[in-house]
């Protein structure tokens, strides 16, 4: 696959986990919690990546591969838990913020991994993202939050980044000769794995909550898991992990415009300017590819 295919495939998986946010806050507005929302979301995308998985490719994986792929699914899970707690804690925009961090997380897990200094190039487009990050999290507008007396939420919220870098980083390394359905079948089970351990949502107890909340647990599904999990499977093999990183700072654009359109929340001009320098952060390394591509190299 070419890398910009590639890209492209990462870029819709992100900005489909961003649309997430809105569709979750819809399922509030119909009084389901937290739990109930992760744990549909997580059971309905197993299900409907099992029915796919009875129709498409199948090899044999081995032990390893298949705990790999559990372990892959439960960062990103943990990232949602963690998020989800360091909400409950501080306000979003800080939040926001503190997850967005995997951005240079994401850049020193390859550096430490590869032994060698990221390129200028992604260093560039670190410093666009965390800039655009902090004004399209509206952090500008918290002022008189107090930074050492909120310090649990905090530390969620960096938990949630760093499990985050990591699902990224390790979602392109690891059974990369499992076809792609299977592959996320395997992630999405050891994402329902955590979510049921960590938050034994309702439904385990009242079936019948399942059918009330079957139209939207479809729905969350989708944005939340299917397309998040099958787009970076399909592109991250293809990418380095940096650029798989650099490239998941599109959830936030994508939250935001959202929001706007299916929530009908205001937009301030600072978010535009931040939800641009993001899209300029992101677009540096593209440039980067049709560069090497050019020249039959890439790296």
């Amino acid at each position: 696959m070419k890398p910009i295919n590639a890209s492209l495939c990462v870029l819709a998986g992100a900005s489909s986990y961003g649309i997430h946010a809105s569709v979750v806050k819809l399922g509030f507005a119909e009084g389901y919690t937290v739990t109930e929302i992760t744990g549909v979301q997580y059971l309905f995308g197993l299900m409907m990546l099992l029915a796919a998985f009875l129709f498409t490719k199948k090899v044999k994986v081995s032990l390893k591969q298949v705990l790999s792929l559990f372990g892959i699914g439960a960062l990103l899970s943990m990232t949602g838990v963690f998020y989800g707690l360091s909400l409950s804690k501080v306000p979003a925009t800080i939040a926001v913020v503190m997850l967005f961090q995997f951005t240079w997380i994401g850049l020193l897990i390859e550096a430490l991994y590869m032994k060698k200094w990221p390129a200028n190039k992604k260093l560039v487009s670190s410093a666009f993202l965390w800039m655009g990050t902090v004004l399209a999290g509206g952090i500008a507008s918290s002022g008189g939050f107090n930074w050492t007396e909120n310090i649990p939420g905090i530390l969620y919220g960096v938990a949630a980044a760093f499990t985050f870098a990591l699902f990224l980083f390790l979602s392109g390394k690891v059974a990369r000769g499992v076809p792609t359905i299977q592959k996320s079948l395997l992630i999405t089970f050891g994402g329902m794995l955590v979510v049921i351990l960590a938050l034994q949502p309702s439904f385990i107890r009242e079936p019948a909550r399942l059918i009330d909340m079957g139209e939207f647990g479809l729905a969350v599904a989708v944005v939340g898991t299917i397309f998040p999990v099958v787009f970076l499977a399909i592109g991250s093999p293809h990418l380095d992990s940096s650029i798989t990183t650099i490239l998941g700072a599109a959830e936030l654009p994508a939250a935001i415009l959202s929001a706007m359109l299916i929530l009908h929340e205001q937009v301030t001009a600072l978010q535009m300017m931040g939800i641009i320098l993001i899209l300029i952060g992101i677009a540096i390394p593209q440039l980067h590819f049709k560069t090497m591509h050019s020249g039959k190299q890439y790296s």
